[in-house]
């Protein structure tokens, strides 16, 4: 395998374990310099230059996409995606991973935890929606902040109100997210490779930092997760279009929170904690997945004039509902069916003979005319009512 890591910092650890691993098993590897690339885009022909000349070909590569760089950087990402280059995590999941915002907008319609979490920015919301998260104290985040920074945690609602007042003046977009309490200064990170988790570590604050993170002095020690834990940490790396991941969870009294999705995860702490090879299991992962490249099935098959891809939800009453796949007729009417989604449970390529229930959620590729007839009318979602949370007098030690 010809392999390029992304990065703009060759002598980082990180990158100099990847490119380590991959030389040791005889893999042909290079760093290339993120910001040398030169995107031609022509009618066809999607084409790199690094340096100036003509980029020679790669089997895979794997991105190392800092934070100050996220824009160009996905479009080399993306670019590579063209040109049917394996990339170890897609452009997508990338920019989606930088925003923390939008990262816990795309979980929010699944089944898995998340911290509850408001954003506003009329100054008179504030104090209304610190009470929809159980009042103070909150943690108070800012969207683009990494390593910890723009991250605090805010006693009371006074004191919230008045940090995000200025971090508003200063043109800065905020969350506000619901402290856990029984987390405090402890949390959880899950390094995720393709559909597992090679490596956890538990991550303790030091003193009165609340922070656990390790550029902060966070003490990290090895930790082996519950089923519960590493499938929520799995499921939202692939929700968020990341096959190297490190998926930060929160330990609260209703199990794994996800407080952060990281598409370039630092190797040393991880490798100082746990004594394993992750860095090996990330080349290991990509040479076996080489000859796979990752395609964007809506990309790729929107084209065919008449056929599209679409999600069907089962609903209870549906003349299928009880029927087998294959005795629903979705074949006999140009429908395919990719994917099937069941509560927390995705069941790929799924066989005929699996009986369809209510609430399954079936991806499927075929005739849009056929599958539009199969939708519902569409009727508004009944919002859940509100119990209205007494403010958390107490203080966080």
């Amino acid at each position: 395998m010809k392999l390029g890591i992304l990065s703009c910092s060759p002598n980082c650890y990180s990158t100099r374990r990847l490119r380590e691993a991959a030389e040791y098993r005889g893999h042909k590897v290079k760093v290339l310099n993120t910001l040398r690339f030169s995107i031609d885009v022509a009618q066809g022909d999607p084409d790199l230059y690094y340096r100036g000349k003509p980029l020679s070909d790669y089997d895979a590569v794997l991105p190392r996409i800092g934070n100050s760089i996220t824009y160009f950087g996905t479009a080399v990402v993306r670019q590579f995606e063209q040109m049917d280059v394996f990339c170890a995590n897609s452009s997508n999941g990338i920019a989606n991973s930088r925003d923390k915002l939008r990262s816990l907008q795309i979980l929010s319609r699944h089944q898995i935890g998340i911290p509850e979490t408001t954003f506003v920015r009329d100054r008179s919301d504030v104090i209304p929606a610190i009470e929809r998260i159980g009042g103070a104290p909150v943690i108070i985040k800012l969207l683009e902040g990494t390593q910890g920074v723009g991250v605090i945690l805010a006693d009371t609602v006074k004191v919230a109100e008045a940090i995000i007042e200025t971090l508003q003046s200063a043109r800065q977009n905020v969350l506000v997210q619901k402290f856990v309490k029984e987390s405090k200064g402890r949390d959880i990170r899950a390094f995720v490779v393709g559909d597992r988790v090679v490596g956890a570590m538990r991550r303790i604050a030091q003193g009165t930092e609340f922070r656990s993170n390790v550029h902060r002095g966070g003490r990290t020690e090895a930790v082996n997760l519950d089923e519960k834990f590493r499938e929520t940490a799995v499921r939202a790396a692939q929700i968020m279009g990341l096959r190297v991941a490190g998926v930060d969870m929160l330990e609260s009294n209703e199990g794994p929170q996800i407080m952060e999705i990281n598409s370039s995860p630092g190797l040393e702490g991880i490798e100082g904690a746990t004594d394993l090879d992750i860095a090996g299991a990330i080349v290991d992962y990509m040479s076996a997945e080489v000859s796979f490249p990752d395609l964007d099935i809506r990309q790729r098959l929107t084209v065919s004039r008449g056929y599209g891809v679409a999600e069907l939800s089962i609903r209870e009453g549906s003349e299928i509902v009880g029927k087998t796949i294959l005795e629903s007729g979705l074949r006999e009417r140009d429908i395919n069916v990719l994917t099937l989604n069941r509560a927390t449970m995705i069941i790929p390529n799924p066989k005929s003979s699996r009986v369809l229930e209510p609430g399954d959620r079936l991806l499927c590729f075929g005739k849009q005319e056929a599958m539009r007839d199969l939708v519902p009318e569409r009727t508004r979602k009944a919002r859940r009512p509100k119990v209205k949370k007494l403010p958390d007098q107490s203080t966080p030690h």
